[in-house]
């Protein structure tokens, strides 16, 4: 029985790696759809190098940072034949690996829409290996391993720790504020705003395939919630359905905010996950609902504060979108999730609004530390040059659709 309950489990955490790992891949659509023509072959790379990076990095250092494991045993061990508490059996330790690694890589992967057009490639992985290795896991082993005592200490302080269920901060938020201040340290687009300060718009190149990213995302995100229980007997069909309203309240309110703009409407099923991640698991479902319709909104007008008011120039909107709607959702843990608005309590307004703002915080100075140094070290951005002939060019040689372009059509 115990061998059924842990393979069961093994194979749970599994599916739930896969459907997450699938979400690199709406990353990747979302921001093909949205950059230029000669930019797509660069989204699709830097996501899928960023993984790949990210998977090392978090293999030899950022695992240990957040948990205190380290891989160098032999396979005996590693797989719980003989792995005592910290390796359990067949594997478990390493499925949850795999789990956890397609979260840490969510980080590079949404910093990606925000820097997109304009930045080097070198550079992006070596702050994908410094992320992805020190930078997230230190917060991570924090919030979800009770690093340090900080858990406890606002625990005592203001009734209950910090809750996010499953990353609304953690992995949203942190990016998305790092996402900021990369993007503020790279500065704008060429053309994108006048030398008086006059936007310049820039359309997105396909809708079919943002289209597509936001779907794929909007499928893998059941995993990255639900499965986020990481045990079969810890899995609750209240994540599930919290999920569900807080997107389709996303989708209706950025459509109406967003005046039928498609873009809008598939990124607001996003901005409602986003923000439904913390408190999925203790929300009731009109709760979430109004958590994921406000969300929605936050990320419309955020996006046009961000791109018409602030002048900065974030491709995607990453940050209204995972940082701020990030940032959002770890503090309406703290009301929605509260017993007497529906919810199942266990959390306060003041531990989820000091965790969200110190997570906010942490992730823009790391952001600018990361990236300034790099700045300084090596360069950021593209030659104006190798900018207007495109990344896909520039970096990979290569253009999404090479025999039409051979041919001059």
């Amino acid at each position: 029985m115990q061998e059924n309950a842990m393979g069961g489990d093994v194979f749970f955490v599994l599916v739930g790696a896969i459907l997450v790992f699938a979400m690199h891949g709406g990353f990747a659509f979302l921001e093909v759809g949205t950059v230029r023509h000669k930019n797509q072959v660069n989204a699709l790379v830097k996501i899928l190098v960023d993984f790949a990076i990210s998977t090392i990095a978090y293999f030899f250092v950022g695992f240990a940072v957040a948990y205190g494991v380290t891989f160098f045993v032999n396979a005996t061990v590693l797989s719980g034949a003989d792995g005592g508490e910290i390796f359990l059996p067949q594997g478990f330790t390493l499925v949850k690996f795999f789990f956890l690694t397609t979260f840490a890589a969510a980080v590079p992967a949404i910093i990606s829409g925000g820097i997109a057009e304009r930045m080097r490639f070198a550079p992006q992985c070596f702050a994908t290996a410094a992320l992805v290795g020190l930078v997230y896991p230190f917060f991570e082993g924090i919030v979800w391993n009770g690093n340090f005592g900080i858990q406890a200490m606002i625990g005592s302080t203001f009734g209950a720790p910090f809750h996010d269920f499953a990353g609304s901060v953690v992995v949203h938020a942190v990016g998305g504020w790092v996402a900021l201040a990369a993007v503020l340290l790279l500065g704008a687009r060429l053309g994108r705003y006048t030398a008086s300060g006059k936007s310049n718009g820039i359309p997105p190149s396909s809708l079919p395939w943002l289209a597509l990213g936001s779907w794929l995302l909007c499928t893998g995100w059941f995993g990255f919630n639900v499965m986020s229980a990481q045990s079969i007997g810890g899995v609750s069909g209240l994540v599930a359905l919290n999920s569900l309203m807080a997107m389709v309240g996303g989708i209706v309110t950025a459509l109406i905010a967003g005046r039928n703009d498609p873009g809008f409407v598939h990124n607001g099923a996003l901005a409602g996950l986003v923000a439904v991640c913390a408190g999925s698991d203790i929300f009731h479902p009109a709760g979430a609902l109004v958590v994921g319709g406000a969300a929605g909104i936050i990320f419309v007008k955020g996006f046009s504060w961000c791109q018409e008011r602030l002048h900065v120039d974030d491709v995607l909107g990453v940050w209204p979108l995972h940082g701020l709607c990030g940032l959002w959702g770890g503090i309406a843990a703290g009301v929605f999730g509260l017993q007497s608005l529906g919810g199942l309590g266990g959390v306060t307004f003041a531990g989820q609004l000091v965790g969200s703002l110190a997570g906010a915080a942490y992730a823009s100075a790391a952001g600018f530390v990361v990236y300034g140094i790099l700045k300084a070290a090596m360069g950021l951005r593209l030659s104006e040059e190798d900018e207007m002939r495109g990344a896909d060019l520039s970096i990979h040689k290569i253009g999404a659709n090479p025999e039409a372009e051979i041919r001059g059509v």
